[in-house]
């Protein structure tokens, strides 16, 4: 838990300097592809975070790195305080966070939509639809299959959940039957 509010603090941070100076989504971009560095040389992050190499030699590789990447100077400085603070394990967090906060930035919201067999391209846009006009943002939809649900859809934006699914509607008629009411 305590690692999420870190993360979120940094997040906040960046997007706050990101939304003075216009740049909110190249910074965006560009700490994506950091993450997208070190989860493709896991060897790099490796050397930048092993204590057993003096704190100085671990530095002078990451900046050697950053002064050969295409980033900011503001990005640049944001992965060397992560580093100096002892943060930089959290970056995978942080860019998650920023990324939801860049999302709010720019009016958009993402949403997880699981059905039991696969949508028609026209009902698919049917519910992003009715679910900009409910949130008042622009969705983006990712689709998901899950047999299980037998029928119908599940929706997910952020904390909200809407359960149109077979199951559900079954298991809800079993409980009400368990409770003696009629359906």
């Amino acid at each position: 838990m305590r690692s999420l509010a870190i993360a979120r603090r940094y997040a906040k941070a960046l997007i706050l300097i990101g939304r003075q100076d216009g740049q909110a989504e190249q910074y965006r971009e560009e700490l994506q592809a950091f993450v997208g560095l070190l989860d493709a040389q896991p060897e790099f992050e490796t050397i930048v975070s092993n204590p057993l190499h003096s704190t100085e030699k671990r530095q002078r590789v990451l900046t050697a790195v950053l002064n050969e990447l295409e980033i900011s100077a503001v990005m640049r400085s944001f992965v060397t305080l992560l580093f100096k603070k002892k943060r930089l394990g959290y970056i995978r967090d942080i860019n998650d966070h920023y990324n939801k906060l860049a999302d709010e930035l720019k009016g958009i919201v993402r949403a997880e939509l699981t059905s039991a067999a696969e949508l028609s391209s026209d009902s698919f846009e049917q519910i992003r639809s009715s679910l900009t006009r409910l949130t008042g943002k622009d969705v983006l939809l990712e689709a998901k299959l899950d047999p299980e649900l037998i029928g119908g859809v599940v929706t997910r934006i952020g904390d909200l959940v809407l359960d149109g699914s077979i199951r559900t509607q079954l298991k809800n008629m079993r409980e009400s039957l368990k409770r003696g009411e009629s359906v």
